[in-house]
């Protein structure tokens, strides 16, 4: 199976991500990939997608990752609702005090 999603570039402090395809398991030993589809910079907040390589790994059945899945939805390249990345903390009930 194959997916597509973020990888991580760029020096300590500076993040840089690029959007590939990579096959599912072995990804994130290995560090290879398939194909750079496009890149991210969340410091300048600039992002470049390719669409038609996209849409045919896609086709292909790829499965974006969940982050990567957001992005795409931004973009205007896929349809549907977003996925909740990070679960919100629960509030610790307090106790009532006692006396």
């Amino acid at each position: 199976m194959l997916r597509i999603r973020l990888l991580r570039i760029g020096k300590k402090n500076r993040p840089q991500f690029r959007l590939v395809a990579v096959p599912r398991r072995s990804a994130s030993k290995t560090g290879r990939f398939f194909e750079v589809l496009g890149f991210y910079d969340p410091i300048k907040h600039t992002r470049d997608f390719r669409q038609e390589r996209i849409k045919h790994w896609l086709f292909v059945g790829a499965q974006p990752s969940d982050t990567a899945r957001n992005m795409l939805i931004s973009a205007g390249i896929l349809e549907g609702k977003k996925v909740a990345v990070h679960k919100k903390a629960k509030k610790a009930e307090q106790a009532p005090a006692s006396p």
